[in-house]
């Protein structure tokens, strides 16, 4: 019986002749190989980065140890928690047909051909520096999702062979992320993964991806290239540019999985077990359906849902040439270098622009971050300053050049109630976010609209609040930086651009208003 013959009927066999089967094609072979369908088309794909899975049930696992197996010299597998690479450890152990090699205490599993799997795990931010300096030409990160955005950028950092003709790959495996600090993966892999992508991905189809000035920007093919000015440079002599200033892009893939795909799985009756789990999780797990909803943290101050729907409201007024009225707020959260950005939201009545972003070596100072915000600014909108750090000095630019400008110390407290219940806050920052949420909130007669960027969704559903004895308490910056792995700089700058404060043009006005204004609280209900 040919190969195609035994592809047709191979479906149609039970568990037991299929075992039967894979005796017959294996003898002489390798211990494992590919399942046929997405599981071979992950295996043989070329690609740098590879995304597998979406799924329960499509042989994430599997793919994995074989590819270390078969494929590669060094490999490292990582689990957000240690003791979720017992399931892994076990699968290997199952087609190895036993431990030996396996040094439990190094972690450590030497086959005996040679090639060396390493197991880890970062269960906390900061855990992945441990991984410093140690190289690997296959890294996998299974249920990627659970892991930060920065863990997996780091670890990615030392995926490196100095063995000729060695491939190099990243392997991530996920499921539908099941959390705000998750969603980072759906960006990533945007061309498969974002139903609204405007150059969409067929499912193990190469892009390429070049990173400049810390962001992931799709290139056209793998060709290197360097930057003069802002313009890419393809026709240029390397001896002519350091090697570090030659960009060279990687590409990047995601193949779709599910456990219909896995045959073997399908008649263990998993399949049942999958049906019978709740919404949005069957969804999730079963269909791999990315739109599925997320489940939040009880404690969460803005629900996923809430950002969704103002997101979903939001038009590009500016792309359609549709009028937008005055600019009635700027909100602005400097950085000085480093990684984060600086973010300026600008807000012309419920409607907000999409974020202007600059990298935090274009912002090495407060002059150079005020300069960005007057260049943005329009209609003498106020402009509410995070004072502290840099924010102190570009408060104190903007003032000295007459913009008008409320400097928002986060520490400070407050005399604000919530609208509905009438509860106190402990201080500002609690109040600024609870405000966010009382706007979002789909009672609110005068819905507001959010431009539909990914991470300030994260940005906006990441902090939490609790109910202290001084009132309401929101989770502090350096809180969430240090729990998912980044700072949120654009749900900040939103938040300080849904403030309202008057315009000191209406006062020039009303010259008769100037007591009022002398006691106008921008933080007052």
């Amino acid at each position: 019986m040919d190969v195609a013959r035994i592809k047709a009927i191979f479906p149609y066999l039970t568990a037991e002749e299929k075992r039967q089967v894979d005796l017959l094609l294996t003898v002489g072979t390798p211990k494992w190989r590919p399942l046929i369908g997405p599981q071979t088309i992950a295996y043989e794909s070329e690609a740098d980065v590879i995304g597998y899975g979406g799924a329960a049930g499509g042989g994430k696992t599997d793919l994995a140890c074989g590819l270390a197996m078969t494929k590669h010299t060094v490999t490292a597998i990582f689990r957000r928690e240690a003791t979720q690479l017992n399931g892994i450890i076990e699968r290997l152990t199952d087609i190895l047909g036993g431990t030996q090699g396996y040094n439990g205490q190094k972690n450590i599993w030497r086959l005996p051909d040679g090639r060396r799997i390493d197991f880890g795990s970062a269960p906390h931010a900061g855990d992945e520096a441990k991984q410093q300096g140690r190289p690997k030409d296959l890294l996998v990160l299974d249920e990627a999702a659970n892991f930060l955005e920065s863990q997996a950028r780091f670890l990615m950092g030392w995926v490196r062979t100095t063995k000729v003709g060695q491939k190099c790959t990243t392997l991530m495996t996920f499921n539908p992320p099941t959390s705000a600090e998750g969603q980072w993966i759906i960006q990533f892999f945007a061309p498969w993964l974002v139903e609204e992508h405007p150059n969409p991905a067929l499912p193990g189809e190469l892009r390429w991806f070049a990173t400049l000035d810390g962001k992931d920007i799709e290139v056209a093919d793998s060709r290197p290239f360097v930057l003069d000015g802002d313009e890419r440079l393809y026709e240029f002599n390397p001896a002519d540019h350091a090697p570090e200033n030659v960009i060279r892009p990687q590409s990047r893939t995601f193949i779709p999985s599910r456990i219909t795909d896995n045959p073997y799985l399908l008649e263990t009756g998993y399949m049942t077990t999958l049906q019978s789990m709740p919404e949005p999780l069957r969804s999730q797990m079963l269909k791999g359906d990315f739109k599925a909803g997320m489940e939040d943290d009880q404690w969460q101050i803005i629900p996923t849902a809430w950002v969704k729907a103002a997101q979903a409201r939001w038009i590009d007024k500016d792309a359609l040439g549709v009028p937008k009225g005055e600019m009635d707020s700027i909100g602005s959260d400097p950085s000085r270098g480093g990684r984060d950005e600086h973010v300026i939201s600008r807000r012309h009545g419920t409607w907000f622009a999409k974020l202007a972003t600059f990298p935090g070596m274009a912002t090495p100072d407060g002059p150079a971050a005020a300069t960005q915000i007057v260049g943005l600014r329009r209609d003498r909108s106020p402009v509410h300053v995070d004072v502290i750090g840099i924010g102190s000095s570009v408060y104190d630019f903007l003032k000295q050049n007459d913009v008008q400008v409320i400097p928002v110390n986060n520490a400070a407290g407050s005399t604000g109630v919530t609208r509905e219940g009438g509860l106190k806050f402990q201080n500002i920052r609690a109040e600024i976010w609870w405000r966010m949420r009382e706007a979002l909130d789909p009672m609110n007669p005068e819905p507001i609209a959010l431009p539909p960027d990914p991470q300030l969704l994260a940005d906006l559903c990441a902090p939490k609040w609790f109910l202290g004895k001084s009132g309401i308490q929101v989770e502090g910056k350096d809180e969430i930086k240090t729990r998912i792995g980044r700072s949120p700089d654009r749900g900040d700058a939103v938040v300080l651009a849904n403030i309202t404060t008057i315009k000191n043009s209406f006062w020039e006005k009303e010259p008769q208003a100037s007591a009022r204004r002398k006691a106008y609280d921008p933080f007052a209900v």
